[in-house]
């Protein structure tokens, strides 16, 4: 509220009358907590979007039988490379044969173009629980349950990655958004081996570094 005091000459009468305006701004206080209050009741805070990673065990118990449990006809290795490369090859690698290992790029029509493809019964099937979603035919924890059973599913493929240390951040960053996008539901974060690094040579030198330089 606001308050108008009068001051002035008491003696003379003939003179203007000064007057001071001055604002109470307590009320605003009140308002102010009201405001902030009433966004805090009807806003609805952001949840942290979080993705779950499946990191290699350092546990040396494991045995080789334990580690060979991925059939070779369903793993995909992606090797990421500097400069935005990427390679992958499927099943187990072949040294002997560089055109067994494959360049694409990280582009709809590269990665994912060929994820999609392997992985075409499921990404079909969750597309399918999707529609019956939004149909409201099946609820949302009845939707999260399948997804993961179609997911989990031993036809599915498990994609390997591996990063080189040349990669940057970001090349891993799409890699793993291309498992959502995607829908794979098994992959996990390895790291790069001497094989690895032989195939990419091999690659680039079309055959030329030679299988028995592995050995050496």
């Amino acid at each position: 509220m606001a308050e108008i005091q009068e001051g002035g000459n008491k003696k003379s009468n003939s003179k203007q009358k000064k007057m001071t305006v001055r604002v109470d701004f307590t009320p605003m206080v009140d308002m102010n907590m009201l405001l902030i209050t009433f966004f805090m009741l009807c806003t609805t805070l952001s949840k942290p979007q979080t993705m779950e990673i499946s990191m290699p065990s350092n546990d040396k118990n494991i045995t080789d039988e334990q580690r060979s449990k991925v059939k070779a006809s369903q793993a995909i290795t992606l090797l990421l490379a500097g400069e935005d490369k990427l390679y992958y090859y499927e099943g187990e690698p072949n040294y002997e044969d560089f055109n067994s290992l494959k360049e694409t790029t990280y582009k709809a029509d590269g990665l994912r173009a060929m994820l999609l493809r392997r992985n075409s019964a499921a990404v079909r099937q969750v597309n399918e629980l999707k529609q019956q979603k939004a149909d409201l035919k099946i609820s949302d924890e009845e939707y999260d349950k399948k997804v993961s059973e179609i997911k989990a599913g031993d036809d599915t493929p498990t994609v390997i990655i591996k990063a080189m240390d040349d990669a940057s951040y970001r090349n891993l960053i799409d890699a793993l958004d291309e498992m959502q996008i995607c829908n794979i539901g098994k992959y996990v974060i390895a790291d790069m081996a001497e094989g690895d690094e032989f195939l990419i040579k091999n690659f680039e030198s079309k055959g030329a570094f030679g299988a028995e330089n592995l050995a050496e």
